[in-house]
């Protein structure tokens, strides 16, 4: 199965970087806005609409229609693992998964990684999917990682930017 991995240094302690991707206005404020991101809701793991925090158990129904061409599409993940579940001050690292459970690919499964580095944070997005189409998706799998290579390149620029000061 095909994966995608983009790595970025942050100029921000893990805590704030992890409180910021743990976030729904955290998802809006990172996609590009090409992607025309709609938000169609969010529930909390005891199906609580709109929490604070993308708790393990969180699922986000949403749509995109990226360029602005075609019909959106439409997408739903839920975050299946979330470590450690209170912040970071349990160590120097966390992550959270979130796996497409609904959309446009047959697997999606985005892997979201912060590691400490003194007040700097390394940010690993690490993304394993399967293309639709079955065998023809399967053969054109490895290329798609030309098309994720704009969007996670924007989502973290993105995100230096909002920690720059």
């Amino acid at each position: 199965m095909p994966t995608y991995r983009r790595t970025t240094r942050v100029p921000a302690p893990i805590d704030e970087v992890w409180a910021f991707h743990s976030t729904i206005d955290g998802l809006r404020e990172l996609t590009p806005d090409w992607m025309h991101l709609r938000v169609t809701g969010v529930t909390g793991p005891d199906g609580e609409p709109g929490p604070d925090v993308l708790a393990e158990g969180s699922e986000i129904g949403m749509s995109i229609r990226p360029f602005g061409v075609g019909p959106r599409q439409r997408w739903t993940s839920r975050i299946t693992e979330r470590e450690p579940d209170k912040g970071t001050e349990s160590g120097d690292r966390a992550h959270f998964i979130d796996v497409m459970s609904g959309g446009p690919f047959r697997k999606w499964e985005h892997t979201h990684a912060f590691y400490a580095d003194g007040e700097e944070t390394l940010l690993v997005d690490t993304v394993a999917y399967r293309l639709p189409f079955g065998p023809l998706g399967d053969a054109a799998g490895p290329f798609a990682k030309v098309g994720f290579e704009g969007m996670f390149r924007d989502r973290h620029r993105r995100t230096i930017a909002r920690f720059e000061s």
